[in-house]
């Protein structure tokens, strides 16, 4: 059967998952799915157009705001699952708003944020405002997420009371305190740290909105 773009996208998606963008090329691709490179270019122009497709597949799996809904529920929405999203595809953090040739599903979400905001009462000029900060803050939190130092088999507390074994308390008073008091207790983890932070930015998305235009 021959292979359709859709499948070589995938593909070169399940790759990167596995082994890391930087070993992703037109080669090791063609190996992975079992035909000749010259094969693939035929779905794809490039590298680069092969980046393009990767992030549409990501895109496509972020939840697409409804124009119906609460916009700031909606919102969350589409902050989880492109939090789950991001989760599964760590090298797609650095390049969801870098493509010069935007796929469709690509074009789509953005669109679908806009017009999700827009129907919420967001003026334009303050819709562009929230994209960017809840994009900001998604990112954002990803990169700081998915940077931890955790080994295998390493839970974040067990990691903090490393750190706090070797710290010189009196000098770091307040870092000690917020470790011994906050990280150290049973059952924190960072990732909870995701919707606490996401409602500050859409109480203050509420705030600004609400506030007369002037």
């Amino acid at each position: 059967m021959a292979l359709t773009r859709q499948q070589v996208l995938l593909a070169a998606v399940e790759l990167a998952d596995r082994d890391g963008l930087a070993s992703l090329s037109m080669r090791s691709l063609a190996r992975h799915v079992g035909v000749e490179a010259m094969s693939l270019y035929h779905h794809v122009a490039n590298k680069e157009a092969l980046l393009d497709g990767m992030v549409d597949v990501v895109f496509s799996e972020m939840h697409l705001p409804r124009t119906d809904g609460d916009w700031a529920d909606e919102m969350r929405k589409r902050s989880a699952s492109g939090r789950e999203a991001l989760t599964r595809h760590r090298w797609a953090i650095g390049l969801m708003d870098s493509r010069s040739a935007p796929g469709p599903d690509t074009l789509r979400h953005h669109d679908a944020v806009l017009g999700c905001l827009r129907a919420g009462g967001f003026p334009v000029r303050l819709a562009a405002h929230a994209f960017a900060v809840l994009d900001a803050y998604l990112y954002g939190f990803m990169v700081q997420e998915l940077s931890l130092p955790l080994p295998s088999g390493t839970d974040i507390a067990a990691l903090a009371d490393q750190i706090l074994a070797s710290m010189p308390v009196d000098s770091l008073p307040h870092l000690a305190e917020l470790t011994r008091e906050v990280v150290l207790k049973p059952g924190y983890a960072f990732g909870d740290e995701f919707e606490f932070g996401l409602e500050l930015v859409l109480d203050g998305l509420t705030r600004r909105l609400a506030e007369p235009a002037g």
